[in-house]
């Protein structure tokens, strides 16, 4: 793949994961992709639920390629009674991985305030057994950055439950070609998509059967592609993070393609042909099994839809924690699924 289409994924990720979106605050983030689509010439479409698609051409039954730009993050579960905030989570992550970091919260009056999440008793030179506690959301809080110390003056500030809040992604571009950056979870293939819609834009590959592609903003709760997929769907192949770890062969360089999730295998034609195009394009590649995870393709067999289903994507380190890809696992994941869509390059 160009250098001048991975510049621009890398780009484009790098802003989204700027972009507040945990799941069920996404406006923004649609708004970026939106414009994003419009600004290549495409002329994209908000679905009910707000998920962003496009088609980018062709006829017949469609092939629709889906990344999600929600991510993970919280809501304000209750004001403490010295001015902190009880939280409960959006999506599943452990508490000890935003321990200490910086966050945002975002009132339903539109006003923002930073904080850091902090146990409720952190020194380690008060208390001893800071390092053996079990954090949860009873005793890991957010401290915000205002003169409060009841939870009243907290109340006063128009803070209060359900209120959202976003996590600092801290995103680091390194010289050796690494990304680093909570959220890659999924806004490192949703760049890849819009690296693919350029790519196409520019090349005019030919279209074999029409394609879409679909950018849905529920994934993290379950429900991402249970709706929108454009009539008569054929295929579904999502394009999210592969996950590393235990006896799992992906890493933070490589596409992965997964050939099993927790809701069981994924469509065997499809897996079959990614495998033989990633050998073919002689990608950095490897064939997984996501023990813990389930994907925008696996919901929209839940609702219903009769479909064909893959998933592929960037191999990421320490999902769901602060993440790291590659810009070598970008251009495999873009490179295999233009592949998919218009086949080996002659």
């Amino acid at each position: 793949m160009e250098d001048a289409i991975i510049d621009y994924a890398v780009q484009r990720i790098v802003e989204l994961c700027a972009i507040p979106s945990p799941t069920g605050y996404t406006r923004e983030a649609e708004a970026y992709v939106f414009a994003e689509l419009e600004s290549l010439g495409y002329g994209p479409e908000f679905t009910n639920k707000r998920s962003v698609r496009v088609k980018l051409g062709g006829q017949g039954r469609p092939l629709v390629l889906a990344a999600h730009i929600d991510t993970l993050g919280a809501m304000v579960r209750s004001v403490k009674p010295g001015g902190t905030l009880r939280i409960t989570k959006l999506g599943g992550y452990p508490e000890n991985y935003i321990e200490a970091e910086n966050c945002v919260v975002h009132t339903r009056g539109g006003r923002r305030f930073t904080g850091r999440f902090l146990l409720d008793k952190p020194s380690v030179h008060v208390n001893n057994d800071v390092g053996s506690t079990k954090r949860d959301d009873t005793n890991l809080e957010i401290v915000l950055d205002e003169p409060v110390s009841k939870a009243d003056e907290t109340k006063a500030l128009g803070i209060g439950p359900g209120d959202f809040v976003s996590f600092d992604p801290r995103t680091v571009v390194t010289g050796s070609g690494y990304i680093k950056s909570r959220h890659l979870d999924d806004k490192a293939s949703a760049g890849a998509l819009l690296a693919l819609a350029r790519f196409v834009r520019d090349e005019s590959p030919r279209f074999d059967r029409e394609i879409w592609l679909l950018f849905t903003n529920y994934e993290e709760v379950g429900h991402g592609g249970s709706a929108g997929l454009p009539p008569d769907t054929a295929e579904m192949l999502s394009v999210d993070m592969g996950a590393m770890g235990d006896d799992l062969s992906t890493d933070d360089r490589s596409v992965s393609i997964c050939a099993k999730d927790s809701g069981g295998p994924y469509d065997l034609e499809m897996t079959d042909r990614l495998v033989t195009l990633a050998k073919g394009l002689g990608l950095r590649h490897a064939v997984d099994i996501y023990p813990f995870y389930g994907s925008d393709a696996g919901a929209a067999l839940r609702a219903g839809y009769d479909i064909r289903h893959a998933l592929i994507g960037p191999g990421v380190q320490a999902s769901h924690g602060y993440e790291r890809t590659s810009r070598e696992a970008i251009s495999g994941t873009i490179a295999l699924t233009a592949a998919y869509c218009f086949g080996l390059p002659s």
